[in-house]
């Protein structure tokens, strides 16, 4: 009986000393874009060692509700053998929502530019369709809302800025690298949902070579990824992946360079944690 009695006790401590696992170094805000009046859960890890006379590369994640987590212990950790591994401390900022799940609704509607019915590579669903078609409106928060926000708070080094997107949001990444592709200096595509919006990406591409091969002065970087098991799917997202990093490839001379990695055994959600790892790395070589 003594012996429950103490397995009870022992029980009561524990409850009673339990608190809230956090990351360190991190916090929260919520923000409602002022153009589209859409409410966001904004997150932000920022680094121990202290801000470079510059400041901080920052990398902007997209579902950060799913991601976010990751991509700060793979800067930390790896962050603190530089010398290794190549990753050098920077901020990272998550674009999320209100919301407890990993993956929201709304990224339809933020990560899709318009799309005529016919043109979708799928059966639409009257609930996907009704709600596409925002990204313009949420690169406008980003740019004029968000940037200026975490740089009023932030040492940002405003010349070392990534956005990683995964699926729909490595779609989005697409979309903003071959039409503006001076918004982000590093940009980092993983499973991009090309077949989503097939041909206009075709004709942005299009535009973006003969804009880059006039433009002395682009920089720009960019990784392409997928899962090697996603092959298997119907969008053919592997090989439109591939096939875009391998027409990329030859604008290496005009300040365009670009990588492509297939992951081996993983899936279109398990292919994440190994996507950020070698994201990150990329981030920081192309600084």
């Amino acid at each position: 009986m003594a012996n429950q009695d103490n397995i009870q006790t022992a029980s009561a401590v524990n409850e009673a000393a339990a608190s809230t696992v956090t990351i360190p170094r991190t916090e929260q805000w919520d923000m409602r874009s002022r153009g589209g009046n859409r409410d966001y859960r904004i997150f932000v890890a920022k680094p121990s060692e202290a801000s470079p006379s510059a400041g901080y590369p920052v990398i902007y994640v997209l579902d950060a509700n799913s991601v976010f987590g990751t991509m700060v212990e793979a800067v930390r950790v790896q962050s603190r053998a530089s010398e290794k591994t190549g990753v050098q401390p920077a901020i990272v900022v998550g674009i999320g929502y209100q919301t407890e799940a990993p993956f929201d609704p709304s990224r339809f509607h933020d990560f899709t530019l318009p799309t005529r019915v016919e043109e979708l590579p799928f059966s639409p669903k009257d609930s996907v369709v009704a709600n596409m078609g925002g990204a313009d409106a949420f690169l406008e928060f980003i740019e004029a809302e968000l940037k200026p926000e975490i740089e009023r708070k932030y040492a940002i080094d405003k010349s070392r800025q990534t956005i990683f997107g995964h699926s729909l949001g490595g779609l989005f990444a697409l979309q903003v690298f071959l039409t503006k592709p001076h918004t982000f200096q590093t940009y980092v595509a993983g499973s991009p949902s090309i077949h989503w919006n097939k041909s206009f990406l075709l004709e942005a591409e299009r535009q973006f070579v003969s804009r880059v091969k006039q433009d002395n002065n682009i920089s720009v970087n960019i990784m392409i990824a997928a899962g090697e098991d996603e092959k298997l799917h119907w969008s053919c997202m592997n090989e439109n992946a591939r096939e875009l990093a391998e027409r990329l490839s030859a604008l290496a001379s005009h300040g365009v360079r670009t990588e492509f990695k297939e992951f081996e055994g993983e899936g279109h959600i398990s292919v994440l944690p190994a996507l950020i790892s070698r994201a990150v790395r990329f981030a920081s070589r192309s600084s």
